[in-house]
């Protein structure tokens, strides 16, 4: 089931991609979406809070793509440090308010 859009996912439509995998990010904002931190158990996701902007070459890494290059451990950090730069670019732009 595809999950409604709100602001958080909205917010990601131009953004410069935060995950920015080196060798592998395309660099371009008009792929970027919001990609959701893994584990959130039986077919949920995290909140949107607990996304990054990744574009869409980044988007397809997070879900899968680093086992040929990085161990997971690698990549939640990428992730999780990714959510940290987007949030405080939703906080800036108002769009996560604390």
């Amino acid at each position: 089931m595809r999950q409604k859009q709100d602001k958080y996912t909205r917010s990601a439509r131009g953004k410069p991609c935060q995950v920015r995998i080196p060798g592998v990010c395309n660099f371009n904002p008009e792929t970027t979406v919001l990609a959701h931190l893994n584990g959130g158990g039986g077919g949920t996701k995290h909140l949107n809070i607990h996304g990054a902007y990744a574009c869409s070459t980044c988007h397809t890494w997070l879900d899968g793509g680093y086992v040929k290059t990085h161990a997971r451990a690698d990549r939640d950090l990428a992730h999780m440090e990714a959510i940290v730069r987007t949030q405080i670019i939703m906080v800036n732009d108002g769009v996560l308010i604390l």
